[in-house]
This record gives structure tokens, C-alpha cells and sequence, in this order.
């Protein structure tokens, strides 16, 4: 009898310590399923900007796109502003935050200017976590992006090497945040791309963290820690997973265009701002 009591004993022990190192599985899933997996195992922060200074930004880590594009159709996307290049009035850091403003004002044959800093050869990466802190203006007209593009467009022009929208919001559907993978079968121009949609009620008071987990057979994007909009790699190539290659970060503020203007613009708001408080890149 004795000998059974201690047998009895050791097993309820043992299960006791069990339950207390193993939760339920579906507890588990349920608590962490919309949780960003960075953490400081999984992940290095190997590039970042803190915007801890005041001044243009820091040309180490921030290139321009300027004018209206290649072909002066607004990038592609008849949008109206002329992007400077070092503008204090486009583009400025001061306490702690980088400002990109829209103008409305004549420069260089454009009604408009504002500023698309560009990390191109400054900082490329294949895979990683991106986080960036940012606070968006609303206003009809508007056409905010924190997006990536190809730095070496090894599968062709757009969109066979692809695109990956972050973040996108525009001023006539302020409360919406829009993720958007664009290759060839997901092409925006013949309407085919995949979007995902979230509404953030404060986005245009509020300063949220927009941030991209990049992968090799998909990719992930958040606001804050909600998982809104994946991607998946399928097998079948470049068509549909161009992202194999190395990219770079865009930050722009841009003016009308073929979906920030389809309401119009209404002139009467400028200038207008992005905020953003940092960018930060993690690999594992």
C-alpha cells in the first residue's frame, strides 16, 4: 500500500509540473496569433533611424527621388506634385521626427511639391522585419505610402520584379490602411492585385507602427501588432514571388494620382504632412 501511495504520489507530481510548462495549444494560438513574431532570439536590429537629429535627412542612409518621374507622368501614376531634392520645406528633421509636407504652390511647372526619401543603395535587404513608426494626414487629394520597390529590377520592369506596399492611405478614405502585393499576375494597372484592408480610426492623430515580416515563402504585414494581409509564395516563380531579390524602403507624401485623386483634390488643405518617428530593420 505504501509503495502505491508513492507511485500515486510521482505521478500526480509529474503531471502538476506539465500542466505549469505546457499550456493548452489552442490557449497558446489565441493569445499570440496576431502578435508580431520579433523578438531578441529570432531577430537583430541591423539598420535603423531614430531621427535624433535636426537638419535635412541623413544622407548616409536617405536618398530623393525628384521631379515627376521619368517620363514627367507623376511616376507613373499622374500624380501632381514635383518631388524636391534636400528641401527643408518638402522634407525636415526636428524633434525627434522626420516631416515630409505637400505644398500647394508653383515649382517647376507642378501646382504641387512634397518628398520621396528613398533608401536605394543605402539600405537593400532580402528578408527581414521592418517596423516604421508613422503618423499620416487626412484630406481629400492625399496619397500617403511607406512601400518598397526592386533595387536591382533583376526580373524586368514593373511589375515583373514586384512591389510591396507597407502601408498605403489615401486622403478621401482617411480611416483605411492598405497593403498591396504588385508582380505580373498581381498587376495594379490591369486590376489583379490582392490588397489587404484595415481601419484605424486615428491614423491621422495618432502616431502607428506599420511593419512588414518578409520571409522566403511569404510575407506578413501589421499595424501595431494586428496581422492584416499576407502574401504567400506558391511555387510557380517570378509571376507571382518576385521576392527573392533585395529592396529598399520608399517614404512619400504624394498629391492626386489615379487612385490619391479620384475624388479630386481639394486645394483648400495644404500643406499637408507625414510624420514618421523611426525606421527600424531586423533580420534573422
Amino acid at each position: 500500500m505504501e509503495m502505491k501511495i508513492k507511485k500515486l504520489l510521482f505521478l500526480v507530481g509529474t503531471l502538476f509540473i506539465f500542466a505549469c510548462t505546457n499550456p493548452p495549444t489552442s490557449q497558446t494560438n489565441d493569445t499570440q496569433q496576431n502578435l508580431p513574431t520579433t523578438d531578441t532570439v529570432a531577430y537583430k536590429l541591423v539598420w535603423s533611424e531614430e531621427f535624433d537629429y535636426t537638419g535635412l535627412p541623413d544622407t548616409t542612409k536617405w536618398s530623393y527621388d525628384i521631379g515627376k518621374g521619368a517620363n514627367n507622368d507623376g511616376w507613373g501614376n499622374w500624380e501632381l506634385q514635383y518631388y524636391t531634392d534636400k528641401r527643408k520645406e518638402n522634407a525636415w528633421v526636428e524633434n525627434g521626427v522626420l516631416t515630409i509636407t505637400a505644398i500647394k504652390e508653383k515649382y517647376k511647372k507642378s501646382d504641387f511639391t512634397s518628398a520621396r526619401l528613398v533608401t536605394r543603395q543605402k539600405g537593400d535587404w532580402l528578408y527581414g522585419r521592418f517596423e516604421i513608426r508613422a503618423l499620416i494626414s487626412d484630406g481629400v487629394g492625399l496619397w500617403s505610402a511607406i512601400w518598397m520597390l526592386p533595387t536591382d529590377w533583376e526580373y524586368g520592369a514593373w511589375p515583373k520584379s514586384g512591389e510591396i506596399d507597407i502601408m498605403e492611405n489615401v486622403g478621401f478614405d482617411p480611416d483605411t490602411i492598405v497593403a498591396t502585393a504588385h508582380t505580373e499576375k498581381q498587376n495594379g494597372m490591369l486590376k489583379t492585385q490582392i490588397s489587404g484592408k484595415i481601419g484605424v480610426t486615428d491614423c491621422n492623430e495618432n502616431f502607428h507602427v506599420y511593419a512588414l515580416e518578409w520571409e522566403e515563402n511569404e510575407y506578413r504585414i501589421y499595424v501595431d501588432s494586428t496581422l492584416y494581409y499576407t502574401h504567400k509564395n506558391d511555387g510557380g516563380g517570378y509571376a507571382n514571388w518576385p521576392f527573392d531579390k533585395r529592396f529598399h524602403l520608399i517614404l512619400n507624401l504624394a498629391v492626386g494620382g489615379g487612385w490619391g485623386g479620384e475624388k479630386g483634390v481639394d486645394k483648400s488643405i495644404f500643406p499637408r504632412k507625414m510624420q514618421v518617428d523611426y525606421v527600424k530593420v531586423y533580420q534573422k
